[in-house]
């Protein structure tokens, strides 16, 4: 090993003063060396330093430290019995301990993304609640099947082609072409753990645009839609923005989009954008539940039936964003310099700061809004509000101070009030307010990121390239913008290109929407066999099983 900073020469005098200091009875017990010949003597001062040397060796960068026998031995001196044969145990055991150090590391880093792959996964279960409580009573079971269905669909297909198209490596900067059916997995690149993380990135992706052609869906739609986004569109455009070989990845250190390359840290372009704009194009070409606007066209709020599922649903989801967010680091274990309390670990602890501020920022602008242009606190509301904070942080959540989060809550709110306006403008229904959210939110968070992204921060996160573009308002040049603004258009065009057409499709193939007596009945009378739950309907009188008019 060599030693940092010392001179040799210093140290082989300290060596051999302690040497004479201690020669008399210092011999190593073989239950401290028990490879050790009884005749090698060494004292007790090198020993200590020795285990100094190994103990205090920070753990992330054991994988570099080497130890080597003949140098130490001539550090020994001659004074000391057999200095070859006890410079190599001495260096066996460290390599020894320095080998636990390094898969201790790769263990530590593996556990963290495995717990963050979890909460991400529970955010199912968030989406499940709060999609059945923001549709009436009738459809309860059909939204919860489509939630089950796009983590078991999406689980298969991502398997199958997703992960390959969005990380398989070495690839060229538009698709994947390598690990399909996650061959040649682990390696020293990827883990199983990886994967499971990416998936659960796929699978929510595809629960936002449920929820925005929510109550009119046939089920065959489900199928189609969630297997080819999470098997082939989101992949796609995850593997622009986050995979090495990316056209517009922050990590292509040798090919920079605009010489920074996109900073979308956890997906608001990539998941909530492409989530987002893919259900707007599903619910445009189905058109508006029946009931939503009156024969003037006038709105009409068809609310959902339980408040309660919508707010355990938003905790849910918050508490998953705790893995979303601060779980893409991916690793935990990485010190910015060595021996220091700062690193990693306290990036990601800012991160999860700023997603809570977006979050809580939002949801109070949104419910003191909403007080002012309805006159009611509304609960539903500010959980939406909250959720769009969050969608909107998830790109600039590992790169901005806590006091730029507030300001992407409080933007975030006004956008999502501002597209909800339009939306009822137009005449555009989307019970879960999904693509406003997502993606309006999403689109905001991508701008943000731009114009707030601190340069320390990015050096940090994005190590290699020293010197690259920063946010625009904190002095970082407009380049970043630029890219982000690229970002926003080509999301929005290659959803567009996809999605747009297979629901078109769908349409006129007519496997899109149920038929209008269905939709009036309820799809989980017709379509699933009974109720949710017991329940009645506004008048009192219990709701009847009625057989489905069609198909699907």
């Amino acid at each position: 090993m060599k030693l940092k900073g010392v001179k040799q020469k210093y140290v082989k005098k300290r060596i051999s003063n302690l040497t004479r200091k201690g020669q008399q009875s210092n011999t190593l017990h073989s239950r401290y060396l028990p490879s050790l010949s009884a005749s090698i003597y060494l004292p007790h001062p090198l020993l200590i330093l020795t285990i100094i040397i190994v103990t205090t060796s920070p753990i992330a960068g054991m994988a570099s430290q080497t130890c080597s026998a003949d140098t130490l031995a001539a550090m020994l001196g001659t004074n000391t019995t057999n200095a070859t044969a006890a410079a190599t145990l001495i260096c066996d055991q460290f390599n020894t301990i320095s080998t636990k150090f390094t898969d201790t590391a790769y263990a530590v880093d593996s556990t963290y993304l495995l717990f963050s792959a979890y909460l991400v996964f529970s955010m199912q279960l968030g989406f499940a609640m709060l999609c059945a409580g923001s549709v009436r009573a009738k459809n309860t079971m059909n939204i919860m099947l489509t939630n089950v269905l796009d983590a078991a669909a999406g689980g298969l297909f991502y398997y199958l082609f997703g992960f390959a198209f969005a990380f398989g490596t070495p690839s060229n900067g538009f698709i994947g072409k390598h690990n399909f059916a996650l061959k040649d997995i682990p390696s020293s690149v990827f883990d199983y753990s990886y994967f499971l993380y990416q998936w659960a990135f796929a699978i929510a992706a595809a629960g936002i645009t449920s929820g925005s052609i929510a109550e009119r869906t046939q089920f065959v739609a489900y199928l189609i839609y969630s297997a080819f986004l999470t098997g082939f569109v989101y992949p796609v455009v995850s593997h622009w923005f986050w995979s090495v070989d990316g056209w517009a990845s922050a990590s292509n250190l040798d090919n920079l989009f605009l010489g920074s390359g996109v900073i979308d840290f956890a997906g608001s372009g990539v998941v909530h954008m492409v989530g987002g704009v893919a259900g707007l194009y599903g619910a445009l070409i189905e058109g508006p539940r029946i009931g939503r606007f009156d024969h003037t066209g006038r709105s009409v709020a068809l609310r959902g039936h339980s408040a309660s599922l919508v707010v355990l649903g938003t905790f849910l989801l918050w508490f998953g964003w705790y893995g979303f967010n601060p779980g893409s680091f991916t690793k935990i274990l990485s010190p910015y310099e060595s021996g220091n309390y700062y690193g990693q670990w306290s990036a990601v602890g800012r991160t999860a700061v700023t997603t809570t501020l977006a979050g809580c920022t939002a949801a109070l602008t949104t419910l003191f809004g909403k007080r002012i242009i309805s006159g009611h606190w509304n609960v539903t509301d500010v959980c939406n509000g909250l959720l769009g904070g969050f969608a909107a942080i998830t790109a600039g959540c590992s790169v901005v101070e806590p006091w730029a989060a507030i300001i992407c809550g409080f933007v975030a709110a006004c956008v999502l009030t501002g597209c909800n306006k339009l939306a009822e403008k137009y005449k555009y229904d989307d019970p879960l307010e999904a693509a406003q959210l997502h993606g309006g939110c999403g689109a905001w968070g991508i701008i943000f990121t731009a114009l707030f992204a601190k340069e320390k921060y990015v050096n940090e996160v994005y190590p290699g390239k020293p010197g690259r573009p920063y946010g625009l308002f904190m002095g970082g040049g407009g380049k970043l913008l630029g890219a982000h603004v690229v970002q926003i258009l080509v999301i929005f065009g290659f959803v567009s290109a996809t999605m747009g057409p297979l629901f078109f499709i769908l349409h006129k193939l007519k496997l899109l929407r149920i038929s209008p007596e269905d939709e009036t009945a309820g799809m989980d009378m017709t379509r699933h066999g009974g109720f949710a739950y017991v329940y009645h309907d506004e008048d009192g009188i219990p709701m009847k099983k009625i057989e489905p008019a069609s198909s699907g």
